[in-house]
């Protein structure tokens, strides 16, 4: 398998039409389908199903995008760097994410992204998972930070898997414990995010697992204002590991029976042309994570 069978997997898969690949490539449709046969043929598997009149990928064809797509982008970036072209990339990046990886990480690769590309803009919103689906789906947004959607038509990459944890200040009674189990949060005076959020259905399904129905006094929808009250009030807060920075005034404890878990991952429209920007802030993102791992 050489570079060329890469890139020309690559552009299928971001375009899901021959026609439009072979175009990008400057290619005729019928050399990019022989090079895509040949490199099927050499890894033994179909990489995508042709029967229906749209292109899909199939499962195989996913798995080794995920693991593709990673290396070109490296390759890319260190041409366009020996060729002086990286600092002056221009243009605008619209990124979505839900309000826990809005707290460290995405400011963290905003910060890490802006460093080396001063001349693009990013924008970011803070956004439901519903919320990030929708804008994603209409164009509103070039690429987001949030959880796997139901459907198929958006493309998810998972970047690590995280446990919820416990949040109380260093006055609350439960601050002392190693671990708290989800069925001793019973009547026990919360702030949660809003219902609205994948993060609190994910809680609430935990809560009703664990036979527990704590006293949800406080509903907010990000994570910032949440940490404030916990350490102001003396309520407990359920929230992501990595959105809490390490404080003297706070404890972070595991929960157990159940743990809460959940899987960010990076999502993008499927055949969407991502620009080289939005591919070197996916880079910097898949970097933030595999930290969090």
């Amino acid at each position: 398998m050489e570079l060329r069978h890469v890139r020309y997997f690559d552009a299928i898969a971001e375009t899901l039409n021959f026609t439009r690949a072979a175009e990008r490539l400057h290619v005729t449709q019928s050399t990019l389908s022989h090079q895509i046969r040949q490199m099927e043929d050499e890894l033994g598997v179909e990489l995508f199903d042709r029967s229906t009149r749209k292109i899909r990928m199939t499962e195989s064809g996913e798995i080794l995008r995920t693991y593709l797509t990673p290396a070109l982008e490296q390759i890319d970036r260190g041409i366009q760097a020996l060729r002086g072209e990286v600092e002056f990339l221009t243009g605008t990046i619209r990124l979505g994410t839900t309000p826990s990886f809005n707290t460290r990480m995405v400011p963290h690769c905003v910060s890490s992204f802006l460093n080396h590309y001063p001349g693009v803009q990013v924008t970011v919103e803070e956004l439901s998972a519903a919320a990030i689906v929708s804008r994603l789906k209409s164009g509103d947004l070039d690429l987001a930070v949030s959880y796997r959607p139901e459907g198929g038509s958006l493309w998810f990459e998972p970047l690590y898997n995280e446990e919820l944890r416990l949040v109380v200040a260093t006055s609350h009674p439960l601050a002392k414990r190693r671990r708290v189990r989800m069925v001793e949060l019973h009547h026990v005076r919360m702030v949660l995010l809003d219902p609205q959020f994948q993060t609190r259905k994910l809680l609430d399904d935990c809560f009703e697992a664990a036979g527990a129905e704590p006293l949800v006094v406080a509903q907010l929808n990000s994570v910032a204002p949440m940490i404030e009250l916990i350490r102001q009030t003396g309520l407990a807060g359920i929230i992501g590991e990595t959105a809490v920075t390490p404080s003297a005034d706070l404890r972070v404890v595991p929960l157990e029976d159940p743990t809460p878990i959940r899987t960010p991952g990076m999502l993008w429209q499927k055949g969407a042309t991502r620009s080289p920007m939005i591919k070197h802030f996916a880079d910097i993102i898949r970097r933030a994570a595999a930290q969090c791992d």
